[in-house]
């Protein structure tokens, strides 16, 4: 399977570099630590790349080794084998990882909201949510997405079984921009940004805004034994990560200097567009148990989730 071949890759990769934990360091030698991220580098992990570039984890303590993931449910079993001491997960997949026996546990969130959305041309006939009744809405196949349409169509007071779902993949930007479906599942904070950076106008339904609660989307992850016996090195990479946002919040210009820096190929005014979008809610914080728990029942009633997530457990709240 190609997950399992990809997880392969980066397992192989990963074998080649110093240890987790940097046992073997020099007396007073920063501690090496192994980051991987959830999805290719974009601009919402520009604070990560700030903290590394900027010297926020080397004054920590930490030296970071940033790693792009060979898929996105690589991570926790990354995690699992020791192979990384961090990740950055996408809220749900933590959920899903749980389930499966992983041992993941939140430590910090990043973005402070969802950024699923539904997005439609702004001059065409999808107004609201409720308009995809009788149209077609493009979906990548995946369970997140199912559930972000029938979230959104049932809060708005419309059948969501009424809509006709297109499984597109991950081609959201070019099928509505061509007029292929009447809207598409995608990120308020990407697809979204892209489509208007290609001058086509939409309308972004956000799913905070139609059923689902406030959840953080993205978190910083770690597993139990980390947490228990090294919670120096996880307190130290929250500072330093949390320091990075702030500065790509208070100076995006340096922060996408840092982020290019790690990946030339990126390209510059799109990750300037998509950092402006997400600068409202892109900030490290506490978790807030309460929005947590709302969270788990929305990812259960929706079927992301197959039983009750026990969050005080799944995450550490403070």
């Amino acid at each position: 399977m190609r997950r399992a071949a990809a997880l392969l890759a980066v397992v192989l990769a990963l074998s080649g570099a110093a240890g987790c934990g940097g046992g073997d360091a020099e007396p007073g030698a920063p501690k090496g630590v192994a980051l991987v991220l959830d999805f290719a580098p974009n601009a919402v992990h520009s604070g990560i790349y700030a903290a590394q570039r900027q010297g926020f984890y080397a004054d920590e303590g930490l030296d970071v080794t940033v790693r792009a993931p060979g898929a996105s449910t690589d991570a926790p079993r990354l995690l699992e084998a020791g192979r990384v001491d961090f990740a950055v997960l996408d809220i749900h997949d933590l959920g899903i990882a749980r389930e499966r026996g992983f041992a993941v546990i939140g430590v910090a969130s990043i973005v402070q909201r969802p950024l699923a959305s539904i997005l439609a041309r702004r001059e065409g006939p999808v107004r609201r949510p409720r308009d995809l009744e009788g149209r077609t809405v493009g979906v990548t196949g995946l369970p997140s997405d199912e559930a972000v349409v029938d979230s959104e169509v049932a809060a708005d007071g419309g059948d969501p079984a009424l809509v006709e779902r297109v499984t597109i993949g991950f081609n959201a930007v070019s099928a509505l921009a061509a007029g292929k479906v009447d809207a598409t599942t995608g990120f308020w904070n990407a697809e979204g940004v892209a489509l208007r950076q290609r001058g086509v106008p939409v309308r972004a339904f956000k799913v905070d805004r139609y059923g689902a609660p406030p959840y953080p989307e993205l978190v910083i992850a770690a597993t139990r034994e980390t947490i228990r016996n090294d919670p120096n090195t996880v307190e130290a990479l929250i500072a330093a990560t949390a320091r990075g946002y702030e500065l790509a919040v208070e100076r995006p210009q340096t922060a996408l200097d840092d982020l290019l820096a790690a990946d030339p190929s990126l390209d510059r005014a799109d990750q300037a567009a998509q950092l402006r979008a997400l600068r409202p809610d892109l900030h490290p914080a506490p978790f807030d148990a309460d929005v947590l728990r709302e969270w788990a029942v929305w990812d259960l009633e929706y079927g992301l989730l197959e039983r009750s997530l026990d969050v005080d457990v799944a995450f550490r709240l403070n």
